[in-house]
């Protein structure tokens, strides 16, 4: 089982260099250190940027304002989805 506050910190490590805000998930790719291919792992999950982007886009309420408001959107989509 993946820990929330584990992912959360990769997450608001990963995307906090992004330009706010952001108003698509492409505005976030250039923040991440791998790009799409950036891993986010916790547990016994694992997830690239892209699949989180793909598997949780009905979640997420672009534009963002901060890192904050983008994390726990990010975080209430694992949630939903089972995930977490």
């Amino acid at each position: 089982m993946a820990d929330e506050d584990e992912l959360r910190e990769q997450l608001t490590e990963a995307f906090e260099g992004a330009d706010y805000p952001v108003q698509s998930q492409m505005d976030l790719v250039p923040a991440l250190p791998d790009g799409p291919g950036t891993t986010f792992e916790s547990g016994d999950v694992s997830f690239t940027a892209m699949e989180l982007g793909t598997r949780l886009s009905s979640h997420q309420e672009f534009p963002y304002e901060d890192v904050d408001s983008l994390v726990d959107d990010v975080i209430e989509g694992l949630k939903a989805e089972g995930e977490l």
